[in-house]
C-alpha cells in the first residue's frame, strides 16, 4: 500500500487519474457476529494512522465544544456558543448519537460520562410530536448500537421505551408511518411523507425485535417497507411524495437523493443484517431500474439524476451531498465498477470549491445550492471503496477531504456548516450527524482496518453499527 502524499503535493485531477477503475463482483452475504478489538493493520501505512490520530483530535474538540456550550441539550450552535433543542426540550440527540463514535476512537473517560448521562437523564415520557425518522436512526439507532458495544442493559431498556412509544406512528389504513407521533399519547400527524421515511426503520426496529424477542417491531417497519416497495411503478422506480392515508403518490419525480435514498439502502442491509429474503428480493427488482432510468453518462462520468417514475424521462440533472452515499451502497451491493466511477463524480462535485455544495447540475458543473452542512455520505463512500478495493486514492481522497474539512469549517468551539461553499461563510449548526458520521467515517477510513470488524456489522443510515448477536 503507497503511503499518503503530504498535503498539497498532489491535484485533485491527480487523484481522479488513480481511481480505479475495477470490473464487477459478486456480492457476498455477511455474516455478522461481533466487533473485533484495535489492532495493527498491514494495509494501511503509518500516515493513514497518523491521519486517525489527527482525526480523533478534531473529534475531541468538537465533542469538547459540545461539553462546554451544550451538555445535556440535543446540538451545540457552534458560532454563537449556545444549545438548540429540537423540541423545546432535550433528547439528548448528540450525547445517544455521539455514543457509538465516543467507544469506537477510545474515548472512555467521555463515553463514561455520557453513557452515564443518557441512562440517568434521558426520558422519554414527553408531550412533544417528533419525527419518526429522524429518531428511529439517530436515538433508536444510537441506543441500540451503544447496547451492543457497552453490554449496559439501561440502554436496550430506553430503546424498548422508544420504541413502544414510537410504534402508533404506523397506525394508518396502509401500515405506511405517519411522519410525527407524539411520544406520550401516541397520537400521530403529517400523513404526506416519502419513501425514505417509510422504507428506512427496519435495522432498528428489526434489531429491538431481535434483541426483545418482541416481534411487533420487526413486523411494522417491514410491513411500511413492503408497502413502500409494492407501490413501485411498473418501471420499478418510487416517487418523491406519497399519502400513507390512501398510498397515492403525490410527487412522481425518482432519484436517489433525499427523501428516497435511504429506501434503496435499507433494501440491501436488511437482507445483510436479518437474512430477509424477501428484502433481497425487492433489492434484486429496484436496483436494475435504478441503474437504466437514474444514472446519467456526460463526458465520461457517471451521475445519477432524476426522472419521471412512469415514464422513465429525465426531469433534472443535479446530483449533490445527499446522494454521494450511493457509492458506498454500489460497492456493498458489489457493483465495484459502477461505485469507484461514481465516488469520482462526487469528488469532482467536492473539488469545484475545495468542499461539497449541497446540490450541483451536473450538465453545466453549477452549484445549485450553496450550502454545506457537514454531511458524511463522500466520506462514507471513500471508506466503503478503500475497504472493498485497497485503493490507495481512497486514502488520498479521504486526506484531501479531511483537510478541506479543517481549514473550512473548525471554529473555536466546534465545527460549523458553511451557508456558502464558494464564499466558506459559516452558519451557526453542528447537527449530531456530525459526531455520530463524518468524524466516524474520517477515522474508520484511515484507522486500522481490526478497529471495526467491516464484514460483521451492518450500518444504519447514521453511522451506527448493528451487529447480529442473536
Amino acid at each position: 500500500m503507497c503511503k499518503l502524499r503530504p498535503m498539497g503535493s498532489f491535484t485533485a485531477n491527480a487523484m481522479l487519474d488513480r481511481m480505479p477503475c475495477l470490473p464487477l463482483v459478486c456480492a457476498t452475504t455477511l455474516f455478522l457476529t461481533s466487533l473485533s478489538g484495535c489492532a495493527s493493520s498491514p494495509q494501511k501505512g503509518e500516515e493513514a494512522r497518523h491521519n486517525a490520530n489527527r482525526v480523533k483530535a478534531e473529534f475531541l474538540h468538537a465533542w469538547h465544544g459540545y461539553e462546554r456550550y451544550a451538555w445535556g441539550h440535543d446540538a451545540l450552535k457552534p458560532l454563537s456558543r449556545t444549545a438548540h433543542d429540537w423540541y423545546g426540550e432535550s433528547l439528548l440527540m448528540t450525547p445517544v448519537d455521539a455514543l457509538d463514535t465516543l467507544i469506537l476512537l477510545g474515548c472512555s473517560d467521555e463515553a463514561y460520562k455520557t453513557r452515564e448521562l443518557i441512562a440517568t437523564k434521558l426520558s422519554l415520557d414527553r408531550d412533544v410530536y417528533v419525527k419518526n425518522f429522524e429518531i428511529t436512526i439517530r436515538l433508536l439507532g444510537g441506543l441500540l448500537s451503544s447496547y451492543q458495544l457497552t453490554g449496559d442493559p439501561r440502554l436496550l431498556r430506553l430503546a424498548q421505551d422508544l420504541g413502544q412509544r414510537l410504534l402508533p406512528a404506523f397506525n394508518s389504513p396502509t401500515g405506511l408511518p405517519y411522519v410525527f407521533v407524539n411520544l406520550r399519547s401516541g397520537k400521530v400527524r403529517d400523513p404526506i411523507t416519502n419513501p425514505a421515511e417509510t422504507g428506512t426503520l427496519l435495522l432498528e426496529f428489526g434489531t429491538l425485535s431481535k434483541l426483545t424477542r418482541n416481534p411487533i417491531f420487526y413486523q411494522k417497519a417491514k410491513r411500511a417497507l413492503v408497502e413502500t416497495f409494492k407501490r413501485r411503478s411498473p418501471l420499478g422506480l418510487v416517487g418523491s411524495s406519497i399519502n400513507v392515508e390512501t398510498g397515492q403518490w403525490l410527487d412522481p419525480d425518482s432519484h436517489i437523493s433525499g427523501g428516497i435514498d435511504s429506501y434503496y439502502e435499507y433494501l440491501w442491509k436488511c437482507w445483510l443484517l436479518f437474512g430477509d429474503k424477501d428484502c433481497l428480493a425487492m433489492w434484486r427488482a429496484s436496483i436494475p431500474a435504478v441503474n437504466r432510468y437514474l444514472a446519467d453518462e456526460t463526458s465520461a462520468s457517471l451521475w445519477y439524476g432524476h426522472a419521471n417514475m412512469g415514464t422513465g424521462a429525465r426531469t433534472a440533472t443535479t446530483y449533490g451531498a445527499l446522494d454521494a452515499f450511493f457509492p458506498a451502497l454500489l460497492a456493498l451491493s458489489g457493483d465495484l465498477d459502477r461505485a469507484g466511477q461514481l465516488q469520482a463524480s462526487s469528488f469532482r462535485m467536492w473539488s469545484l470549491y475545495d468542499i461539497e455544495p449541497e446540490l450541483i447540475n451536473y450538465r453545466t458543473m453549477q452549484v445549485v445550492a450553496k450550502g454545506y452542512h457537514l454531511r458524511p455520505e463522500i466520506i462514507e463512500s471513500a471508506y466503503y471503496l478503500e475497504h472493498f478495493t485497497h485503493h490507495p486514492a481512497y486514502l488520498d481522497m479521504g486526506d484531501k477531504m479531511f483537510h478541506d474539512f479543517v481549514r473550512f469549517c473548525r471554529t473555536d468551539a466546534g465545527y460549523a456548516a458553511l451557508d456558502s461553499v464558494v464564499t466558506k461563510e459559516k452558519r451557526d449548526e453542528m447537527e449530531s450527524f456530525v459526531l455520530a458520521e463524518t468524524f466516524k467515517y474520517f477515522y474508520l477510513l484511515f484507522a486500522p482496518d481490526k478497529t471495526l470488524d467491516f464484514d460483521k456489522v451492518v450500518f444504519n443510515t447514521e453511522a451506527h453499527p448493528l451487529r447480529r448477536t442473536w
